[in-house]
């Protein structure tokens, strides 16, 4: 059915701890013909099967689809689709109205999240009635129109259109052509409901898929620390935790990022949720000279810096800069202040990431309590087999 791929003797050591990758240098042969994006069956040395998955040129040469001889068709799609659709669902992500708990309305949340999915390759984020989907490998650039017709077919009247956004994540040297655009239905509403705030998602320019989903409990979290206080949104791209400020009673919300387009949408999205409010005022600037010309004037600041680390390569010089950053963050902020600070970079592990707070706040000189250790959220969950799903880590913090 399928070409197939044999490993190296011993090599399938972590496909039987269901590990989803399998790396170019555990590969022994590949049969003629294969091409990349193409499905395969992985093969033991002696000939046992143990994986079918999507065949890449690169370092991960196989992301595993499943560890059962099964074909890749419509009703496998489905059955993966559905099964993360209802595990959203069990846990109570999907909120189309409030309810007497006090929960506000939701539908802004990560359908499909790769691995953590066992869809390793894929991302489908959901803004109301448009899915948003992103293929980082090449098979599931191949597969993508099945897939689009699997998530219709999941989701029903909860969905209008589907918009494919994998030009920058596709790798370059497959040289696919790649154009972003809708793939089913089409919508010029771009206005989403996290947690009953609103939202203008630009999923047509914006970074990943037009908004950051997976701050969303992050977000409500600051809410409950806003009331009456100054608040810092540094790096603030569409405005989100400074929106939940607001919300949650803020004296003030000074929102900074240097880019420009990141401070227009920020202004958006405020005036979308309060209209006419002069608590918030957007700045584009430098976040480091920022923090060096305003000390003191705050006492919530939240530090969500782009990832300083994407590459083992560059772990070193990344906890430098996360140091560097929570410095500037404990020397400006006022006594009795809290801090929220994250890292998104993969290979920066927990331990690495509290070891660069930890370092910066002696360096500040500053005594500072734990209050919270936060991940990512259940719609960005970690496959146990798959550690490196865990990205997403961050610390709340009170200083003295």
């Amino acid at each position: 059915m399928y070409k197939q791929v044999y490993l190296k003797r011993g090599k399938e050591e972590s496909l039987l701890r269901y590990h989803p990758w399998i790396f170019s240098g555990a590969i022994n042969k590949i049969e003629e013909g294969l091409e990349e994006g193409d499905i395969v069956r992985v093969m033991t040395h002696d000939d046992r099967f143990i994986a079918v998955g999507h065949f890449q040129i690169g370092s991960i040469a196989i992301r595993v689809l499943s560890f059962h001889d099964v074909k890749i068709d419509d009703m496998f799609w489905e059955s993966r689709l559905s099964a993360a659709f209802h595990a959203r669902q069990s846990v109570g992500i999907i909120r189309e109205e409030g309810n007497d708990t006090g929960e506000f309305p939701n539908t802004t949340y990560r359908l499909a999240h790769g691995e953590g999915d066992n869809l390793p390759g894929l991302v489908i984020d959901v803004y109301g009635k448009t899915a948003v989907m992103q293929a980082h490998s090449v098979g599931m650039h191949v597969c993508r129109g099945e897939i689009a017709k699997a998530l219709v077919k999941v989701m029903g009247d909860k969905l209008d259109s589907i918009y494919y956004k994998s030009e920058t994540t596709l790798p370059f040297k497959a040289d696919l052509g790649q154009e972003n655009g809708f793939i089913y239905g089409d919508t010029d509403n771009n206005i989403a409901i996290e947690n009953g705030l609103k939202f203008h998602i630009d999923w047509l320019k914006g970074q990943k898929t037009g908004f950051f989903i997976d701050q969303r409990e992050n977000r409500s979290l600051l809410e409950y620390y806003a009331k009456g206080r100054s608040v810092l949104n540094m790096f603030c791209y569409t405005g989100g935790f400074s929106v939940y400020a607001m919300r949650g009673g803020a004296e003030v919300v000074h929102s900074v990022d240097s880019s420009a387009k990141a401070i227009e949408l920020t202004n958006k999205n405020v005036e979308l949720n309060f209209p006419n409010d002069l608590r918030h005022e957007a700045i584009c600037e430098d976040a480091f000279k920022y923090l060096d010309d305003n000390d003191g004037k705050y006492d919530l600041i939240i530090l969500d810096p782009p990832a300083f680390a994407k590459h083992r390569s560059a772990l070193k010089n990344g906890l430098r800069g996360y140091t560097r950053l929570n410095v500037k963050g404990f020397e400006k902020i006022k006594p009795g202040g809290i801090l929220f600070t994250f890292s998104c970079s993969q290979v920066v592990t927990k331990d690495n990431f509290r070891q660069a707070v930890f370092t910066a706040a002696a360096q500040a000189g500053r005594k500072v309590r734990i209050l919270h250790q936060i991940h990512q959220p259940a719609d960005h969950p970690i496959n146990i087999y798959h550690p490196e799903g865990e990205y997403l880590k961050g610390l709340v913090l009170y200083v003295e």
